[in-house]
């Protein structure tokens, strides 16, 4: 079962297909390993064994991930019955009222929700240290951070928990954990996973759900179960040609690729990132592809003064809007400092200031 564990999620779903493993044994080797791991790196910060092992014995839907065990980033996606604490010890006592749209197609997929990952507070930096759970720590080398905000939902997935696990992203909280931790991860195209029934769209369409995977083939089926409007929405993605699952190892044809050494302020990027990206765009070139050196004509630094004030107001707006499930306003002790600053700084945009820092970052 160890050596099952390893596999990805399409690799465990085909084994349960086959009628070669069943879904409560892939459950409780999961949850094995992560009693195993999880005091090393901490990862896991709600299990649901319970609900889980009564999910696993069936039946279950017949989706594309029929039986494979899957976590929940401790963030935005509500389990009704589970804690909802977005890593803050305001939210430490809140239960979700109900299933999320993205949570009903989670299971839908047939996927067994076992638990709940590692956030920082209300997701909002690149590493996860939350003051309510502690650290996360990377399974490659504990001394070292997971990234962040899906930090631990990386980790999870990086050790063996899971296959695959929720995360989701406004400024690179899928990416970065994925990168920080040897795994795939994508941002896909706001509203292309609908954030219903709480949310329209968040921060104008910046924050969007999906996933960190072990394979490119995973993030592909799981977009395919999940992606699609919710009645409500204000507005949505269009609809793909064909399914993502049939993009991986597709022919794309001759492509154009820019590559850049430069951050948006015209910065260098750390060499050690730009070596990367460098062994990548000579495998393409090699490939046939033409490589060429560009950089996107935009204003960085106007962009990041943007991105900062819309930062801050949705900070504001999203524990106004916590406010509403915990019952009261939160006491400055319960916010960690940062968290804390941006909430006040938050609450000084106006609304015309917001709407100003929308428009410059659609202009670029």
């Amino acid at each position: 079962m160890n050596d099952i564990a390893l596999l990805d999620a399409t690799a465990q779903a085909e084994l349960v297909r086959s009628k070669q493993v069943k879904p409560i044994e892939l459950l409780d080797a999961a949850i094995e390993r992560i009693e195993q791991v999880n005091p090393q790196i901490n990862a896991v910060v709600t299990p649901m064994y319970d609900i889980a092992r009564k999910t696993a014995e069936g039946p279950l839907p017949q989706g594309p991930f029929t039986g494979v065990p899957f976590l929940l980033k401790d963030l935005t996606a509500m389990y009704a019955g589970a804690r909802l604490t977005s890593g803050s010890r305001y939210m430490k006592d809140v239960i979700a009222p109900l299933d999320t749209a993205l949570v009903r197609r989670y299971k839908q997929a047939g996927l067994v929700i076992a638990g709940k990952t590692n956030t920082p507070e209300f997701g909002l930096v690149p590493t996860t240290e939350p003051k309510l759970f502690g650290p996360s720590r990377n399974p490659w080398d504990t001394r070292r951070t997971t990234g962040g905000s899906s930090g631990g939902s990386a980790a999870a997935v990086a050790s063996g928990m899971v296959p695959m696990a929720h995360g989701n992203d406004g400024g690179g909280s899928i990416r970065i954990p994925a990168s920080c931790c040897g795994l795939f991860g994508l941002k896909p195209t706001r509203a292309r996973v609908s954030l219903a029934p709480i949310l329209g769209d968040a921060l104008s369409g910046l924050v969007i759900e999906h996933a960190i995977t072990r394979s490119v083939r995973d993030s592909a089926a799981l977009l395919d179960a999940t992606a699609g409007p919710e009645p409500g929405d204000p507005y949505w993605a269009p609809p793909q040609e064909r399914p993502y699952a049939e993009e991986v190892g597709a022919d794309p044809g001759h492509l154009r690729i820019a590559v850049t050494d430069r951050k948006l302020t015209g910065e260098p990027v750390h060499p050690d990132c730009m070596a990367a990206v460098r062994d990548a765009a000579a495998l393409c070139r090699d490939l046939g592809h033409e490589v060429v050196d560009a950089s996107p004509p935009v204003g960085g630094d106007r962009l990041i003064d943007a991105f900062i004030v819309v930062w801050d107001a949705g900070v504001a707006n999203q524990i106004d809007a916590m406010a509403q499930l915990v019952g009261r306003m939160p006491e400055r002790d319960e916010l960690e400092p940062l968290t804390w600053t941006l909430y006040e700084s938050g609450r000084m945009v106006s609304a015309s200031a917001y709407l100003l820092a929308i428009q410059q970052m659609q202009h670029g």
